[in-house]
């Protein structure tokens, strides 16, 4: 169950907190603090076999990748850590040197990934979805690990996005070319 308090802070508060608290997984919404809970072995197996995935085929000069580590931005106080998602080199490079700043990111991202848990499954679908989409990231996904389908949600020319549900087969993120993710090899434990 995820610990949420009522109490709104600053941003500038928030990640003065995250990082005097590195062992909890601090997240605001709106300025609303709330803790990740912890995880099944199902859904903590699929979020880092993704990341190896995905690190595996990337070039890391051009890409890198976080797994339930690093968070992402979007004005008015909410800052989210995703289980999986990738990020440009050239936004982390300038990270790399600061002792005392939290590891975040406001651009849009290639992909951000959320794997369904049962206490997190409607608070992803509903909250950061949305606020992944306004932010501009370029693909989303929602992996359930139970149900064994990727649902992903790809952004258009017009800005808006398309949803698609896969059950099968390979999928290959719009924004990353040369990465392939076999959904067998992705659910095979």
């Amino acid at each position: 169950m995820a610990i949420e308090t009522q109490t709104r802070i600053s941003g500038e508060v928030y990640e003065r907190l995250a990082l005097a608290e590195p062992d909890r997984k601090w997240e605001l919404r709106d300025g609303v603090l709330r803790e990740k809970p912890g995880m099944t072995a199902a859904h903590n197996f699929v979020e880092i076999k993704l990341g190896y995935m995905l690190m595996s085929q990337l070039d890391w000069s051009v890409y890198q990748v976080r797994v339930a580590a690093g968070r992402v931005y979007r004005p008015a106080a909410t800052y989210f850590i995703p289980d999986v998602f990738v990020i440009p080199t050239t936004f982390v490079k300038p990270l790399m040197d600061l002792q005392d700043v939290l590891e975040v990111y406001a651009q849009p991202l290639p992909l951000v990934v959320e794997v369904w848990s049962r206490s997190t499954g409607d608070y992803d679908v509903e909250e950061k979805l949305r606020i992944y989409q306004q932010r501009g990231d370029l693909e989303i996904w929602r992996i359930h690990p139970y149900e064994q389908t990727l649902t992903s949600w790809r952004r258009l020319p017009d800005g808006s996005y398309e949803e698609m549900i896969h059950h099968e087969g390979v999928v290959r993120p719009t924004a990353l070319p040369d990465v392939d993710i076999d959904l067998a090899a992705l659910f095979d434990s």
